[in-house]
């Protein structure tokens, strides 16, 4: 497919220190139109004198913010999400242009964005210490937690609003201030947002943007005034940025990639069952790291799911984002889809049997592909191990509970899993022994509520901390404790022996 550049490409910038600045490397990067299959955008790609400049200007931002009152935080963090409220179709707008999901899809990824801005909000509950009085005799003892300093999120394409949410809000909220390096492939919702931040008041510096590739990001892996990197992409990247960041002194948390197993059990209600497996595997096109990929149906339900995910899937309506009707758009990048498509062509030759082909019938232009099912599926098929993070369906067939389970505790990821059946003592064995770190009963995405933390486990998780929720306030900050005592200065004395406590 050739892909056309159109007639007025924007030229999307950097956002240092509170301005759109141009890049000065002299390297960029095309942004497409996914609907459209044709160039929208340039954008520029950060070298590391650019990273340099936003981690500088976070760093001078740093002593004022950090200073700044909860009561100030709290009160600018209503503005923003009253701001966020008001304009959310504007931005679910930008999200369908460059990403390619359908409207309702962008517009649900924006408000569960501003779920952790409301958290957020209660930031003088969430940075709460305790108060131990008289711990010793005249002797009082409390803790609390204090910012890192300049932190940085680096972010993947398939939720170019939310995922940077989830790491701004709250390290800002802390008393941090952030540079933010977005996906290459739909960058402007973070021009967006930056724009938006300034409005609201928060004062220049505090949050920085640098568009880039693998340059930017390693000097922001290298950076000696970064304290803290998050990171949200595939486990290679994950585990390689995980490591590099820890050996240079820095905390991070690196969320990877899924695949994650739907077990269904032959007391489900078969329908339900049905309609969340194709909610879950074909919404944004799969593009998601808690789509499900794996449907592992047990026993006699096998046959009627597998018959009722059938007829459904042609019902998906596939188009661009902005259509009505539509539910499912293209995929990001043309090469994305011929590497998504790539696992469908080859899975019958692994001795997979293909039930419906997504090549087939895909509306043009633009980088589509319609939902397949590919059942007989087995670990060591391709379509098995890997993470294709496209429209794609696996089921696997299994005799019993047992076997379910271990395809999921067996799997080197643990992102998320679900489990569909009526019988309540065995969803809660499965929550139990599930190794997983998200888990849903009867719910196929069991995406944590903000006040809760999202994140997995095995392969599917470097660090110590989930993302947002409690873990999230953690992680931007540290604790002190501080032992006081103001004694009358009539009683002080020389005393060389260890400190007591009675």
């Amino acid at each position: 497919m050739t892909q056309v550049a159109g007639p007025a490409v924007q030229q999307i910038d950097h956002w240092i220190g509170g301005r759109a600045v141009p890049g000065t490397s002299g390297r960029s990067g095309p942004v497409y139109d996914p609907a459209a299959g044709r160039q929208t955008g340039e954008v520029a790609f950060a070298s590391a004198r650019e990273v340099d400049a936003a981690v500088a200007a976070a760093g001078a931002a740093l002593p004022a913010w950090r200073e700044t009152s909860l009561a100030r935080r709290a009160e600018l963090f209503f503005r923003i999400r009253e701001l966020l409220v008001e304009r959310r179709d504007e931005l679910a707008r930008i999200l369908t242009a460059e990403h390619g999901k359908v409207l309702s899809d962008a517009a649900g990824e924006v408000t569960r964005g501003i779920e952790v801005v409301e958290f957020c909000c209660g930031i003088p509950t969430l940075l709460k210490g305790v108060y131990s009085e008289q711990a010793s005799s005249g002797v009082d003892v409390y803790s609390v937690r204090q910012p890192l300093g300049v932190v940085a999120g680096i972010t993947p394409f398939n939720f170019p609003a939310m995922v940077p949410m989830w790491m701004w809000a709250p390290a800002i909220a802390c008393g941090n201030t952030f540079v933010l390096k977005p996906s290459e492939k739909d960058p402007s919702a973070s021009g967006w947002t930056a724009r938006l931040l300034q409005e609201a008041g928060l004062p220049d510096g505090v949050f920085n943007v640098v568009h880039g590739d693998r340059e930017a990001v390693d000097a922001l892996l290298a950076h000696p005034d970064l304290q803290a990197i998050s990171f949200v992409g595939s486990t290679p990247i994950a585990r390689s940025v995980y490591e590099r960041a820890t050996a240079a002194g820095k905390r991070c948390q690196a969320l990877g990639g899924a695949k994650n197993h739907m077990i269904v059990l032959p007391d489900a209600d078969i329908d339900m069952a049905a309609d969340a497996a194709v909610s879950a595997a074909f919404g944004s096109a799969g593009e998601r790291c808690m789509a499900i990929s794996q449907v592992v149906a047990v026993g006699d339900a096998a046959e009627p799911l597998v018959r009722a995910i059938r007829e459904r899937i042609p019902k998906v309506k596939v188009g661009p984002g902005t259509e009505s009707g539509v539910e499912m758009g293209p995929l990001v990048t043309a090469e994305h889809r011929d590497r998504v498509a790539s696992y469908v062509e080859r899975a019958e030759g692994e001795g997979a049997q293909l039930l419906v082909d997504g090549r087939e019938g895909v509306p043009e232009p633009g980088f589509f592909l319609k939902p397949s099912l590919i059942d007989g599926v087995q670990p060591g098929m391709s379509v098995y191990d890997d993470e294709i993070f496209g429209p794609v369906l696996g089921v696997t067939r299994v005799a019993s509970y047992d076997e379910a389970l271990s395809l999921v505790n067996d799997n080197p990821y643990g992102n998320g899993t679900a489990l569909f059946t009526r019988d309540g003592g065995v969803a809660r064995r499965f929550q139990r022994e599930a190794q997983a770190g998200m888990v849903g009963v009867n719910v196929p995405i069991p995406v944590p509520v903000a006040y809760y933390s999202f994140g997995g486990w095995k392969g599917s998780l470097f660090g110590d901390r989930h993302i947002y929720g409690p873990e999230g306030i953690e992680f931007y900050t540290r604790g002190k404790v501080v032992t006081a005592r103001w004694p009358d200065p009539a009683t002080s004395k020389v005393d060389l022996g260890f400190p007591q406590t009675r």
